[in-house]
């Protein structure tokens, strides 16, 4: 296409494109991930690979297809031609019949799953016999509708494509959509056992999979973005392999920084850019970077979410070199909504124990990563830290005395964990608006005016333990504080874990490239009193607070981040569930 600014053609940006063929034949960007062929080729036949939705998993899954796909072996050339895969093709390129089930489309529903994954695989098995028509014997699909259901229509064609010499590569997406299911209606758990256990039909289908795998079923690549089903379905298909932590994997889905710095470079020699390369960067890195999915490539190799490197492209040259008003696409907001199962899932959550609320004060919990898990344990910390990881909610970050440290990776994700914190400190009746609260905090970033914003934090709090008779602990109280604080559209919240030099627990940075005419950023420091300790505590709570603030708007990351705006230095001390201090330090 042409560029209207520049007059220069440019590649078509593929965001929201899931089909290879398209994305090629468009002549789209196209992040070269091919090299990775050879390295699954090498791999063990039956691969499993988890990730976080908008990964860029069905685009892989997309290019796997067409590059084995018998079919197109006359389009190589068009399809690969440019790409490493292009130029370094493995013997077994274009040599099977394909077989694509996307189990996204099965309607998730325990007691109508069978009806909807038969309607599937029958369509999908009838369009594999009427494009493969010429490599099978005739009459074949008239004889496998015979049979019934997905179980027997499969069991039928890998035995037939045997007996014609045809080898078989099975693709299934987002095979675990029925974890959903598990994760927001418990009471349907034992109907999900029945059926990926023993003799159930969904377990039946995968058993099936694994005998297909001594004659015509080949290769399989399976895709999903959480462990439970797999260990349900799995238990007897031990011929798979779940490379999902794999260091050799790790850059095979999301991009890397070089990837985004490439992409940025040709659009900005082809496109209107008002910033540099490294300027951009510094915008995108805090909001969609920091994704480890090896614990051997910590330190080495960080990921971007690639769905979301595309938006902010594709926005910033359709608004004219200008940032995208907004950091996080809409449609993400709609793939977080399992937080809220995962949160209702943390039986702890209105007391200290609770990992969701340990994650947001602490800035990271620690576990072991699980690589499957049965789904009536997911409530089992290191399960449920696992999922967590799993969703994309945590990322890797080294270790802590002993195990996996796990950290909310970058601003997209930390924004939708304090939206759906917030609605769970609702659903135990902590009550807040958010209309109020977002007008609240345009009047801090305009006016200067903070301390209603804090009084309403205190507000909610004291309106919710006039009801409780259970005092909350500082894990609640922080949580909350912070929720709130944090989910807003103004600034960046960085919390002290980001730097060694130690800076407040909340440093508001201004997005002043966002919102030009802002005036006011703030530094938020946060201590805690039990109720159960002497008052007297709350003075020397705030001496330290004072302290710290005071020294954490000396560091570098403050002093660049305020910009052109006025700095505040807030102090806060709870004394339990009462805002004992609240005043702003010279």
């Amino acid at each position: 296409m042409i560029d209207p600014n520049t007059g220069k053609y440019r590649k078509r940006i593929p965001y929201g494109m899931m089909n290879f063929v398209d994305v090629r034949g468009d002549d789209c960007y196209y992040v070269d991930k091919t090299r990775f062929i050879e390295k699954i080729e090498s791999a063990n036949k039956f691969f499993f690979f988890i990730r976080p939705r908008r990964f860029g998993k069905s685009l892989t899954i997309s290019m796997l297809h067409h590059y084995y796909d018998v079919l197109a072996r006359d389009n190589f050339d068009k399809l690969f031609k440019g790409l490493w895969i292009g130029d370094h093709p493995t013997p077994e390129r274009n040599s099977y019949l394909i077989i694509y089930l996307n189990f996204a489309v099965v309607n998730a529903e325990i007691n109508d799953y069978r009806k909807s994954l038969d309607a599937h695989c029958n369509t999908e098995f009838n369009y594999f016999c009427d494009i493969y028509s010429d490599y099978l014997p005739k009459g074949l699909k008239e004889e496998m509708n015979r049979k019934n259901g997905a179980v027997e229509q499969l069991d039928y064609l890998y035995k037939e494509c045997w007996k014609a010499g045809q080898k078989i590569y099975l693709f299934i997406d987002e095979y675990d959509h029925f974890t959903n299911k598990i994760l927001s209606e418990p009471e349907c758990l034992e109907a999900y056992k029945s059926e990926t256990h023993g003799t159930g039909y969904l377990r039946n289908f995968f058993d099936t999979v694994k005998a297909g795998t001594y004659s015509s079923i080949r290769r399989c690549f399976v895709t999903g973005v959480a462990p439970v089903t797999m260990d349900d379905l799995t238990s007897g298909f031990n011929i798979g392999t779940n490379y999902s932590l794999s260091p050799e994997f790790n850059e095979m889905t999301g991009f890397t920084e070089q990837e985004v710095r490439e992409m940025l470079t040709y659009y900005s020699s082809v496109s209107l850019f008002n910033h540099s390369v490294d300027e951009l960067i510094e915008k995108m890195k805090p909001w969609y970077d920091n994704y480890c999915f090896a614990p051997e490539c910590y330190g080495q190799t960080t990921m971007y979410n690639s769905c979301m490197v595309l938006y902010f492209v594709d926005n910033y040259i359709r608004n004219n070199g200008q940032l995208p008003r907004n950091m996080v696409e809409e449609n993400i907001r709609v793939d977080y909504n399992k937080l809220r199962m995962l949160i209702r899932k943390d039986k702890e959550f209105a007391h200290d124990a609770s990992i969701i609320q340990s994650l947001v004060s602490n800035g990271f919990i620690t576990g072991e990563l699980k690589t499957g898990f049965p789904a009536e344990q997911i409530g089992s910390t290191n399960n449920f830290v696992s999922l967590l990881y799993y969703f994309g909610m945590v990322s890797i970050d080294g270790t802590y005395m002993g195990e996996t440290k796990l950290s909310i990776p970058n601003e997209v994700v930390r924004e939708q964990i304090f939206s759906y914190l917030l609605d769970t400190y609702r659903d135990v009746s902590l009550e807040s608006d958010d209309y109020r609260k977002s007008k609240l905090a345009q009047l801090m970033a305009w006016t200067g005016d903070w301390k209603p914003f804090f009084e309403y934090i205190a507000e909610c709090m004291r309106r919710f333990s006039s009801q409780r008779d259970k005092q909350k602990g500082e894990a609640f109280v922080h949580g909350f504080t912070l929720a709130m604080t944090c989910q807003n559209r103004f600034w960046r919240p960085i919390s002290e874990l980001d730097n060694n030099q130690g800076y407040a627990d909340i440093f508001l940075c201004p997005m002043v490239d966002i919102f030009k005419d802002m005036e006011h950023s703030y530094i938020v420091e946060l201590k805690y009193v039990r109720s159960s300790e002497p008052q007297s505590r709350i003075e020397t709570a705030r001496k330290e607070a004072t302290e710290q603030v005071r020294r954490y708007a000396q560091s570098d990351v403050v002093r660049e981040g305020v910009r052109s705006t006025r700095l505040h230095k807030i102090v806060t001390v709870w004394y339990g569930t009462e805002l004992a201090v609240c005043e702003e330090v010279e």
